[in-house]
Order: C-alpha cells, then sequence, then structure tokens
C-alpha cells in the first residue's frame, strides 16, 4: 500500500503546475469564481470552509460566500473588493494550479502586472450584463503586453441574463473586435456562472447550446509545455559551490536555474560577458547527475576548464548567444507611488544580475485604454506603461521579452529605499 501512495505521490509531483490569473473589473467576480474553483474541486480544507461558513452567516448572507476564500486581507472583506493580489494554490488528480486573484480597479494596475507577470494563462471576467468595458481592454492590452500565452475570456453572471446564447455570441464579436490588434495568439471564451456553477467546474444545465469545455476542463487540458523556450540555452549563474569536503575536494560548480533552453553534457558552451568557451563536465541536482537539464531545473553546472565564473555571468551554448547591450528599450510599469526622478540611478536586477543603471529617455507613453501612444508626457507616475531607453553601467546579456520571459525582464529598486520600483520588458 506505501509503495501504491508513494508511486501517486509522484506522479502528482510530476504533473505541470499551472499558473493563471484572474482579471477584470470590480464586481465582475473574480473571486466568487475562484471560490468556485476551489469550492467545487473539493480543495478546500475543513476547518477553513467552517471560518468561511461562519463569516458569511455573521454577514447576513444565506449561502457561503465564496469571494472570501480570496479575499484575505481586512480592507477587501469590508469593502468587498479585491486591492492585493491573492495567491491561492490547488490540485487536481490531472494537474496542479497556482492561482494570482488580481484587482480590478484602475489604480491597481501595478498589482494585475505583479500577478499576471509568470502566468501561462490569464482568465478576464466579463460581466454579462455590460459587455466589453474599458476595464476589460485594460486587462486584454496588459495580458497582451506580458505575452501571456493563452487567454480566456468568462462571459460570466449568465444568469442574469436568463443564459442567453444571443448575448454571449454578442460579447464575444465585441472582444474579438479590438483583440486583433493584441498579441494573443490563443483566446478562448466560456459562459459561466461563478455564483451558480454553471460550466465552472460542472457543465451547465441551463446552457444547453453550449457545447465546450467547462473552465476547470479549459484549464487541466491547456497545453503549456511549448509555453517555455526551450532554444534558447540561458543559465544565469547565482553561486559558486566549493564543498571543499572529503568526497567533493576539488568539485566547482556553477549553481542557478536554467532560464530556458536545454544542457546536455558535452555541451559546448561559452561565459558572459568573458567569452571564454568550455565544454559542460556534469550536470548535477541534489541527488543525481543527469545527462541533460532544461528550464525551471535548478542544477550545477561543472566545466571541463577552470574558468574565473561569479554571480551575475550567464552559461549559454556557443552557437547561440543573447544580445549583450548598455543601450536597453524597456517596456516599463511604473509601480511605485513616488515618481520617476529625471537621471536618478536605479539598481537593475536582471536574472542573477545586479548593476545600476539610469532611465535616459522616455520614447512615449500607452494609453492603455485606446491603445494610442503619446509622446509629449514625459512624467513617470504610478501604473504607468511607457516604452524607455535605459542604460546600464556594464553590458547586460538579454533576449527580447517576447522570445523570452525570463531574459527579458527585470526589475529597477531605488537605490535609497530598497523598493521595487519598475517592472520591465526588454523589447
Amino acid at each position: 500500500m506505501f509503495n501504491k501512495r508513494k508511486k501517486k505521490i509522484m506522479q502528482l509531483d510530476n504533473s505541470q503546475i499551472l499558473r493563471f490569473t484572474t482579471a477584470g473589473s470590480v464586481d465582475d467576480g473574480k473571486s466568487t469564481l475562484i471560490g468556485r474553483l476551489l469550492y467545487d474541486s473539493k480543495s478546500i480544507f475543513e476547518d477553513q470552509l467552517e471560518a468561511i461558513e461562519a463569516t458569511s452567516k455573521r454577514k447576513g448572507h444565506e449561502g457561503v460566500d465564496l469571494a472570501l476564500f480570496t479575499d484575505g486581507l481586512r480592507d477587501e472583506r469590508e469593502q468587498g473588493i479585491t486591492i492585493d493580489v491573492a495567491y491561492r494554490y490547488f490540485t487536481t488528480p490531472k494537474r496542479k494550479f497556482i492561482i494570482a486573484d488580481t484587482p480590478g480597479h484602475i489604480q491597481y494596475t501595478r498589482n494585475m502586472v505583479t500577478g499576471a507577470s509568470t502566468a501561462n494563462a490569464a482568465i478576464i471576467l466579463v460581466d454579462a450584463r455590460h459587455g466589453v468595458i474599458e476595464q476589460t481592454r485594460r486587462h486584454a492590452f496588459i495580458a497582451s503586453l506580458l505575452q501571456i500565452p493563452h487567454v480566456i475570456v468568462c462571459v460570466n453572471k449568465m444568469d442574469l441574463v436568463d443564459f442567453s446564447e444571443e448575448v454571449f455570441n454578442s460579447i464575444v464579436r465585441q472582444f474579438e473586435a479590438f483583440s486583433s490588434k493584441l498579441a494573443v495568439k490563443d483566446i478562448r471564451f466560456r459562459p459561466i456562472s461563478a455564483l451558480l456553477g454553471d460550466n465552472v467546474v460542472n457543465r451547465s444545465e441551463n446552457m444547453p447550446w453550449y457545447e465546450g469545455a467547462t473552465l476547470l476542463h479549459t484549464l487541466e487540458n491547456m497545453h503549456i509545455s511549448s509555453d517555455t523556450n526551450k532554444i534558447d540555452a540561458r543559465f544565469p549563474v547565482q553561486t559558486v559551490l566549493r564543498p571543499q569536503s572529503e568526497e567533493h575536494r576539488d568539485y566547482r560548480g556553477y549553481a542557478g536555474r536554467i532560464a530556458s533552453g536545454i544542457f546536455r553534457k558535452g555541451d559546448e558552451v561559452t561565459v558572459l560577458p568573458s567569452g571564454l568557451t568550455s565544454t559542460i563536465k556534469s550536470i548535477d541536482t541534489f541527488d543525481e547527475s543527469p545527462g541533460e537539464a532544461f528550464a525551471p531545473m535548478s542544477v550545477s553546472i561543472t566545466l571541463e576548464d577552470d574558468i574565473d565564473i561569479s554571480r551575475g555571468d550567464m552559461i549559454v551554448r556557443t552557437n547561440n548567444k543573447p544580445r549583450m547591450e548598455q543601450e536597453l528599450d524597456v517596456m516599463l510599469c511604473w509601480l511605485h507611488a513616488d515618481p520617476a526622478r529625471p537621471r536618478a540611478k536605479y539598481t537593475i536586477r536582471h536574472t542573477s544580475n545586479e548593476q545600476k543603471a539610469v532611465i535616459r529617455d522616455i520614447v512615449y507613453k500607452v494609453d492603455i485604454n485606446t491603445f494610442e501612444r503619446n509622446e509629449e508626457d514625459k512624467d513617470i507616475a504610478m501604473n504607468d506603461i511607457l516604452k524607455v531607453k535605459i542604460r546600464t553601467t556594464k553590458p547586460l546579456m538579454f533576449d527580447s521579452y517576447r522570445g523570452n520571459r525570463t531574459t527579458g525582464s527585470l526589475i529597477l529598486i531605488d537605490e535609497g529605499t530598497n523598493e521595487t520600483v519598475a517592472a520591465g520588458m526588454i523589447v
């Protein structure tokens, strides 16, 4: 029996993890939808369920207020809105999930960028009564900007429009009309009622005209293995391992997480920024030495030659190198309440590399309601999304964000306060 249980756990550990974010306007039902997913998939602990039932009863609700499963901050519970990014985890027999429930208010655009930055999929909720509105376009634009591969448009509250097929089809046409301008390859539409559970986990008896999959079935079967860049081998070094033990007296390994691509024993590699070449001697994990490793595995790599390598360096394949430049074109989302200071120096953190940088020029700001560019406004305030030119003190090893979300992303940190002030995507 123990062996059977162990085998089941191992199968679960090897399943893919799907990260998805929810977005939509205020009161579109994002938190209720996630609560329904957790509730109907039986992913809630009994003591948590009892606490939520007690809170719902105290507030005078007839049933369980599903939104309370994700609205954890006191201000959120009192106002009935989502302010921070609430992360939740649940597992089904087919897959593990990490959910980022992001705010709908305009002033929390930065929170959506944070929650969506590592997502495989974005669920954008649309109120069936209101259709596509400004916030819908805003969140779809951010999903496109962050290169989220899959978007699921959930037309929620279908119970309030009598489960009308005509209303659903009209919203699909509205969304398709503007999303054709966005860089999202996979867009799917699902008519749901998060409150009643229609087409969330279980199929709806109220919408026999809809023959597609439920939301959970879509998430469980979504193909995401191709979302990771398997071509460009990039290994940012985080630390150098020198155990100095009896067993590993001469061991010198370079440890970190593979950002993209595949590395194999015997591969010819180049170390950047030095440009020195060598061959991979071994690839080691905690308990074995596999012949190959791929993103996002954390490994230690040893080389045939003694090369001076330190944190911030990058090991790449010799015939496939990233760009190395000091002048970067970056799409920034300003995260901090304080505006950017002209010519101020910031710490730029890119993979395991950290150095000084300055914003040299603001190329344009994006009106994410109309997608128009404003080249005249040179002020940077919280939630602004803009294209800037950044200069670093030393060349950075990077790929474009469109081709590689890991080596194409960065953050800016204020030197004085050590607070993260902006997240960037290298163009």
